[in-house]
């Protein structure tokens, strides 16, 4: 008992810390607090219903939407979750939107796989537009931008993105890279300048530094005194041999400065892009597991609302098997929680023989009318739910629907399954029959078609019989 408490007091503490940094749009945090309560304590419904209330908050809405099911399925009544499940439901409008916008994003990461960030660029921004809260979508275009040196935009994206979720490890990354590189390019163009501005060279074994508009007055200087002197070719042969040197080699030594500049640049850029690159094919990589996630879960949410849907039909009584397994032949059982699979194995137990008998009555009929679609979507029901149904009666008829309406492929599908799986039924030896006229194994093509013919009015009478 007293382990018991102390399970349910630490999954409460969780659900206690995950609220305080939801209301201050700790979405990480929140969602690390929240699931290590539901860690304790699976049934926890506040804690579960706020996990799915955060994952809304930043766009999630598939995940959201699992949250409030599996809430729902261990609270029927009583629950919160159902106003969120409905409200979703009933702004159908804006269901596709938010739809519409996850499909845009993974085209998104389809075009950076294909090296078109323009296009990716111009798409995320309508996603963001008609979906604004969707984070991921926020993070990928604030990285294109750092890609393509917009930082002043990229800064705009991430201000939005952290308003979204304040601890995200993703955008407080990006927001330090930005802050690194829009550093480095102003030390850059500081040092330029400067550079620019002056001029340095060697004399003897001093570094002069001067303005460049000073070196050239004083060139201007020397050819005006040159013009003025007739020794003009004197004073030509000593700037040759004195200035020139020093002149040459200060531009060889800057113009080497320049070179290993230029080299440290080029390597910091190779560096950056090399760096990008790999967080672009891991967002690939994110971007994949999402899309296969997402479907995962939106399947597992359907099985879950077709559950209930049919539990809820079964209990009121004013629903006919058939009806209820309709709905019940979409449930995923292998998606479903432990809770979740013993429901549908009980409703199956008690729903399917009775819908077995109805569309078998009717799949039969249909099949003896020659209305063959009919027949195969019925007796193709009855052998999803109880594929022995009638030791594969059901299943030899489903075979005579197909043959008869020219699908031959399937019908030697079906055929072959009386054969391996029901040797011993009275259907065996009309099935092996029309399996060999069929797949062209008869020794006398006409022959296996009386055979087939024969096959199908016995069908007919055993169909009549059943």
């Amino acid at each position: 008992m007293n382990y018991a408490k102390k399970i349910i007091y630490q999954s409460n503490y969780w659900y206690n810390d995950g609220l305080k940094k939801a209301k201050v749009r700790d979405m990480s945090g929140a969602i690390i607090s929240l699931k290590r309560s539901l860690q304790y304590n699976r049934e926890n419904i506040a804690a579960r219903n706020l996990l799915g209330l955060v994952y809304y908050g930043i766009g999630e809405v598939s995940e959201a939407l699992v949250e409030w099911i599996i809430s729902k399925n261990f609270r029927p009544r009583d629950n919160i979750a159902n106003d969120y499940i409905k409200e979703v439901q009933d702004s159908a409008n804006e269901l596709e939107v938010i739809n519409q916008a996850v499909k845009k994003y993974n085209q998104c990461i389809e075009y950076c796989r294909q090296n078109s960030e323009d296009l990716a660029i111009i798409q995320l921004k309508q996603v963001i537009t008609s979906h604004p809260t969707f984070l991921r979508a926020h993070q990928l275009l604030a990285l294109l931008y750092l890609h393509d040196d917009q930082y002043s935009k990229a800064k705009q994206v991430l201000r939005a993105a952290r308003k979204l979720d304040t601890t995200n490890e993703t955008t407080l990354s990006y927001l330090h890279e930005l802050t690194r590189q829009r550093t480095r390019k102003g030390r850059r163009s500081v040092d330029r300048k400067k550079k620019d501005d002056a001029v340095e060279y060697s004399l003897g074994n001093e570094t002069i530094i001067q303005p460049r508009h000073s070196a050239i007055k004083e060139m201007a200087g020397h050819l005006a005194v040159a013009n003025l002197f007739i020794g003009a070719a004197i004073g030509a042969a000593l700037i040759w041999f004195l200035v020139a040197p020093a002149v040459n080699q200060s531009r060889s030594e800057r113009l080497n400065s320049q070179m290993r500049e230029y080299s440290e640049q080029i390597n910091s850029l190779e560096a950056q892009v090399s760096a990008q690159t790999r967080t672009l094919d891991n967002y690939r990589t994110a971007g994949e597991e999402t899309e296969a996630d997402a479907q995962q879960a939106q399947n597992t949410a359907d099985s879950y609302e077709n559950l209930m849907t049919v539990s809820e039909q079964y209990n009121s009584g004013e629903y006919t098997n058939a009806t209820m397994a309709d709905t019940l032949l979409n449930v995923n059982r292998d998606s479903l929680g432990d809770n979740g699979k013993a429901l549908c194995d009980e409703l199956r137990d008690s729903i399917y023989p009775g819908a077995c008998d109805s569309y078998f009555s009717s799949g039969t009929e249909a099949l003896a009318s020659e209305d063959y679609e009919t027949a195969i979507e019925d007796l193709g029901k009855v052998v999803r739910m109880d594929q022995s149904y009638n030791s594969g009666q059901a299943v030899y008829n489903l075979a005579q629907a197909y043959q008869g309406n020219g699908d031959n492929e399937n019908a030697l599908t079906y055929y072959q399954m009386i054969i391996e799986n029901f040797a011993d039924s009275d259907y065996v030896q009309d099935a092996q029959e029309n399996y060999d006229a069929l797949s062209g194994n008869s020794s006398n093509s006409s022959d296996s078609g009386n055979s087939g013919d024969n096959s199908s009015d016995n069908s007919g009478d055993a169909s009549a019989e059943g």
